[in-house]
């Protein structure tokens, strides 16, 4: 027992952390035991005693208890307490051999935590110098391992925003040093391909300037269909044209093409996609607002790179003005030729005519010929006054006052005069006037002998009877007035005709009708049209120039 006394004063003395060891008897220690520590003891006696030994002044003897038997259970048992006005640290250590015992250590905290603090600032110290070791050699070592990698991303980056004369200097001949080189190379050859798309790029936006310039400032139209008959590109002379807009145009089945011409088209272009070339073929179109123009068509394919027609271009020339030209240069020359006939003949046949006209009145009143003959002769003579009538409006210009007239009651008045002859052949006249003021600039006797004209030949060409529909529309600044009937119609290689000198197919007509009612319209600037189709009926379009007046537009 000294012996055990002597060593636990030797390691106090060793480590003045420990304030006190003390040694329980887990069996026999508890709350009532009585704390005695001899100092001469027998075995015997040693194992009956609580603490045999040690010292017990730092106690507190039911937490000490507690913690002894947890001990006792194998776990290790660390409390802070205040023993004595001292913080302190008690501890229990279970010891199995050579029976079980319980230390208690009682530590001084302060000292003990301060030499924690040092330690574990001595460790922090130590880890901040190894970290900064480690940092500076990985960054020593990456700056070493990433050298030729950096470079190759320096060259990459340098290809990217297309510089490519700069290269990367080898000096190693591993997997990297390989991929340099690779990447030197496949700049210098993306530098080669670059400056070849560069000419190619210029050349073809040069190209397209001067296509487009070229299809944008033509004067005539042209648009691009797909196999489908889809357009795909316009330019500003097809929107002025037909009147389509591009946004319109785009991606649409457009029907540019007559009902009854569709077959035809239909054929051209298969011709077209077979391989055999067209020409130029003057043909008719529809605008947007419905007209129908002549149009001059020049249609050629779209290949590509392997010789396969994948679209179709039209090039569409206006000839509406063209042949306006021409007809009225055809139509001067034959009223030139018309009027120059007329001179002559009224200048020949006029003279002797009061003559003959008062010798036959004379062998009327002797009644010495046979008046059935005479008859026929002053009917004769009677026809031959109405030619040259006719024929001297051809010749010079009339002496005309214009006045303002509303045309529906010249129509009205025309009407009215033939509605007697209308009801014996079984017609009816069916009037859509409106409620827009019709009021225009005209001679109003020569329109009336055009609306009779028109209106009688409208009725011989119904010989069975029915409707001629009189309408009048505003399109614009234009008054539009259509006669239609349901007669018997006129093909259309005669309507070509029709106004030419002489030219009739009736028995007792003269052929001067059509050719003096187009000389009265064109004198007022309007138009004079024909349209017919055979058993259906023919429509006449008479289109004249609305009143202005000045001071009330302004």
């Amino acid at each position: 027992m000294a012996h055990s006394t002597a060593f636990l004063d030797d390691m106090k003395a060793g480590n003045p952390t420990i304030l006190e060891i003390t040694g329980f008897n887990p069996n026999v220690f508890n709350a009532d035991s009585a704390i005695r520590i001899p100092s001469i003891i027998s075995s015997k006696e040693l194992a009956e005693l609580p603490i045999p030994f040690g010292t017990y002044e730092y106690r507190s003897t039911a937490a000490d208890v507690n913690d002894v038997h947890t001990a006792l259970k194998g776990k290790q048992v660390f409390r802070y307490t205040t023993i004595h006005n001292r913080d302190v640290i008690k501890s229990f250590i279970l010891i199995q051999q050579p029976k079980p015992y319980v230390i208690g250590l009682v530590l001084d905290k302060k000292p003990l935590m301060r030499l924690m603090d040092e330690q574990r600032t001595n460790q922090l110290y130590i880890s901040a110098v190894l970290l900064c070791i480690v940092i500076i050699c990985s960054y020593w070592l990456s700056k070493i391992l990433l050298r030729p990698v950096r470079a190759i991303l320096w060259k990459v980056n340098e290809v990217s925003v297309g510089r490519f004369d700069s290269s990367i200097e080898v000096k190693r001949k591993d997997e990297l040093g390989q991929l340099a080189q690779r990447v030197n190379a496949m700049s210098k050859n993306l530098g080669i391909y670059m400056a070849k798309l560069k000419t190619a790029f210029e050349e073809n936006r040069t190209m397209k300037e001067y296509l487009e310039s070229f299809i944008n400032q033509t004067t005539d139209a042209i648009h691009v269909v797909d196999l489908d008959g889809r357009i795909t590109q316009v330019n500003r002379a097809f929107e002025q044209l037909f009147g389509y807009s591009t946004e319109e145009s785009i991606g649409r089945l457009l029907s540019l093409v007559p009902d009854h011409l569709r077959d035809e088209e239909r054929q051209t272009l298969d011709l077209l996609k077979s391989g055999k070339p067209l020409t130029a073929r003057e043909t008719t179109r529809i605008t947007k607002s419905g007209e129908w123009i002549s149009v001059s068509v020049t249609t050629s394919p779209i290949r590509d790179r392997h010789g396969n027609i994948h679209a179709i271009a039209s090039i569409t020339r206006d000839m509406t003005s063209r042949n306006k030209m021409e007809e009225l240069l055809r139509r001067s020359e034959k009223l030139t030729t018309v009027g120059q006939l007329a001179a002559g003949v009224a200048h020949e046949i006029r003279n002797p005519l009061t003559t003959l006209r008062g010798f036959l009145q004379l062998q009327l009143e002797t009644a010495k010929l046979n008046t059935r003959h005479v008859d026929i002769m002053l009917s004769e003579l009677d026809r031959i006054n109405l030619i040259v009538g006719e024929f001297l409006i051809l010749a010079k210009p009339q002496a005309t006052r214009f006045e303002v007239k509303d045309i529906r009651f010249t129509l009205g008045d025309v009407i009215s005069l033939l509605d007697s002859q209308a009801h014996l052949c079984n017609v009816m006249f069916v009037t859509d006037f409106g409620y827009e003021e019709c009021r225009i600039s005209c001679e109003e006797n020569q329109l009336k002998q055009v609306f009779i004209n028109v209106l009688k030949n409208a009725m011989e060409a119904m010989p069975q009877g029915g409707e001629i529909t009189i309408a009048i529309r505003h399109h614009e600044r234009q008054l539009c007035v259509s006669i239609a009937d349901q007669g018997i119609g006129i093909p259309e290689e005669k309507i070509a005709k029709l106004g030419d000198p002489f030219y009739t197919d009736k028995d007792a007509g003269t052929g001067l009708g059509i050719m003096v009612s187009q000389r009265i319209i064109q004198s007022h600037q309007g138009t004079f049209e024909i349209k017919s189709k055979v058993g259906v009926g023919t429509t006449v379009m008479i289109t004249l120039p609305l009143y202005r007046d000045d001071n009330s537009a302004a």
